[in-house]
């Protein structure tokens, strides 16, 4: 028989847990499936010196465990690394199944999937990852002020990064593959006129280099196929996040990227009545803990309003 839930929330990290807090005081018997990466990003970041109430700082993985650990504490129903792979939103009783096979019918829908940062593929990325290597320079930037430092990307999102990261150190090192930037010509222009930005055109990674941490970059021009060396404190990499959304391109829309798209801005809700979104699923501009927490917290009221409408509470 397919388990019947008032409120389904799909993804972990930041917005799912804090959309479980919410439902679970509210009364919504809110049951959370984290899917294969519980936490999320958070639980490949290390210092988290950003969030609220952490005047200290706290590691990723550990201020996931608060977040889980707040959630369970009222009542959320916790279904750790079981992954959601199909929904069917053609109903007023949303339709999910997870990856065992068990069916879920739930009269609302949180998804909290989140997007995962693309990487370049290097050996040396993954063994130096939290190690100086970073996807995101509002998140780690702090701690390599005064140090040159790089960035990685050729669109609008590496030259925000090398933009951010040359009022924290004297050096940024854009690497662009191309011998053009994507991103648009405002901020061209923006990097054209930051003195302490040096733009490095054709130019890829065919290593990263260091051992507790990194120490520079070996780098190959992909037009003359020369090799150089160059020392640097940190690799941000920049070429984009993917948002988890596939399983739900059938039935809500995306943007051209595969970002969900909420029916009506300020708020959380899908053009499927009784079916919102959260954090990183529909948020490519912030892509910060606070604000999936807060779009988690939106959720959650929508959602709660919607099942009180429905007399379901």
């Amino acid at each position: 028989m397919p388990k019947t839930v008032k409120c389904l929330i799909i993804g972990s990290g930041p917005a799912g847990y804090t959309a479980a807090i919410y439902a679970s005081r509210a009364n919504m018997e809110p049951v959370l499936y984290t899917g294969k990466e519980p936490g999320g990003q958070l639980m490949i970041t290390t210092d988290v010196e950003n969030f609220p109430g952490y005047p200290k700082g706290i590691m990723g993985p550990e201020m996931m465990e608060d977040f889980r650990n707040q959630a369970a504490r009222f009542g959320t129903e916790i279904h750790t690394g079981v992954m959601i792979e199909k929904v069917d939103f053609s109903g007023p009783v949303h339709k999910a199944w997870t990856e065992g096979g068990e069916e879920i019918h739930a009269h609302s829908v949180v998804i909290a999937t989140g997007a995962s940062a693309k990487w370049l593929g290097l050996d040396s990325e993954k063994r130096l990852m939290n190690k100086g290597v970073s996807a995101c320079a509002v998140c780690d930037g702090f701690f390599f002020r005064g140090q040159e430092v790089s960035v990685v990307g050729g669109g609008d999102t590496a030259a925000e990064e090398a933009l951010y990261l040359s009022k924290l150190c004297p050096k940024v090192h854009l690497f662009v593959r191309r011998d053009e930037l994507r991103a648009s010509k405002i901020m061209q222009e923006r990097i054209e006129k930051a003195e302490n930005v040096e733009v490095h055109w054709n130019t890829e990674i065919e290593e990263i280099l260091g051992d507790e941490g990194v120490t520079g970059v070996r780098l190959i021009n992909n037009k003359t196929k020369e090799n150089s060396e160059l020392s640097l404190g940190a690799v941000f990499i920049a070429i984009g996040h993917k948002p988890n959304t596939d399983i739900f391109k059938e039935w809500l829309p995306t943007d051209e990227t595969g970002y969900l798209i909420v029916d009506q801005p300020g708020t959380s809700k899908t053009k499927i009545p009784g079916v919102f979104v959260s954090g990183d699923a529909a948020d490519k501009v912030y892509r910060q803990a606070i604000t999936a927490a807060g779009t988690g917290c939106m959720a959650a009221l929508d959602a709660e309003r919607y099942l009180a409408e429905e007399g379901i509470i």
